[in-house]
C-alpha cells in the first residue's frame, strides 16, 4: 500500500512512522509513507498556503491553488483516491479499514489546516471525506496517522501473526464488537491470579471460556 500524504506540517509524521509496526512494515515494503509539503506547490513568493475567506468569519482558508497543483502532481502516479479529513465526514470504523485495505493499493491523504480548505478542491479533487469521530482538531494530520494504521494493520504480513487483526474486537470477520480478557506473565500479581483455564494447555477449553467472557 502506498499513502502519499499532503500536510503543511510533515514534521509531524516523523516520530509515528519510524516506530515499532510501521517502521518494519516500510522496512519490509509492505507499505510506503510519502509526506510532502503543501508550501512546496505553493506559487506565491512566501510559500502562503491561506487566505481569509470570502463572506467574512472567522479564520483563514487554506487556498485552492497550491492543493491543486499538489493533489494532481500526485494523482500523475497515485490512483488511488484522494481522502480529505473532516468532521463532516463518514466516521472512520473497523469496516471502512477493511474496505480500503482490499480495495486500494494506492491513497492520497489530504490534512487541511486552519477553518478548512477551499470548497472547490473539495468538489473537483476529493473523493472520499473521512471523520474519526464526533469532535474538531487542528488539522487532519492526526486522522491521516490513524488511517494509515488501520489499514497498514490489515495488510498481510505487516503483524506478526495474521490472527493479530483477525481477532480484532471491530473485526467483520468475527462480526462482533466484544473483547475477552487478556491475561499475560506473572500468573499471579499481588494476589490476583490467572483464570486456571488459561494456564491448562486445553485450547477448546480456552475458546470456550473466551467466548464466554465476550463483552
Amino acid at each position: 500500500m502506498k499513502f502519499d500524504v499532503l500536510t503543511i506540517f510533515p514534521q509531524s509524521f516523523n516520530s509515528y512512522l519510524s516506530e515499532s509496526i510501521l517502521k518494519r512494515a516500510q522496512e519490509k515494503n509492505l507499505i510506503e509513507v510519502e509526506v510532502h509539503d503543501i508550501r512546496d506547490f505553493s506559487k506565491d513568493k512566501h510559500r502562503k498556503v491561506d487566505d481569509v475567506p470570502f463572506g467574512g468569519g472567522a479564520g483563514m482558508v487554506m487556498t485552492p491553488q497550491p492543493l491543486h497543483d499538489a493533489i494532481t502532481h500526485l494523482k500523475k502516479t497515485n490512483k488511488g483516491p484522494v481522502v480529505f479529513f473532516t468532521p463532516q465526514g463518514k466516521t472512520l470504523s473497523q469496516s471502512k479499514a477493511e474496505t480500503f485495505s482490499k480495495k486500494y493499493d494506492q491513497m492520497i491523504l489530504v490534512c487541511g489546516r486552519y477553518e478548512g480548505i477551499d470548497q472547490r478542491i473539495r468538489d473537483s479533487l476529493v473523493d472520499i471525506e473521512i471523520s474519526i469521530g464526533n469532535f474538531v482538531l487542528t488539522g487532519g494530520e492526526l486522522p491521516a496517522m490513524i488511517l494509515i494504521d488501520s489499514v497498514s494493520r490489515l495488510i498481510a504480513g505487516v503483524l506478526g501473526k495474521e490472527e493479530s487483526h483477525i481477532e480484532d474486537s471491530f473485526s467483520k470477520s468475527l462480526d462482533r464488537k466484544k473483547e475477552y480478557p487478556h491475561y499475560t506473565r506473572p500468573s499471579e500479581f499481588k494476589g490476583m491470579k490467572v483464570p486456571d483455564v488459561l494456564l491448562s494447555g486445553h485450547h477448546k477449553e480456552i475458546e470456550k471460556w473466551r467466548r464466554n467472557k465476550l463483552k
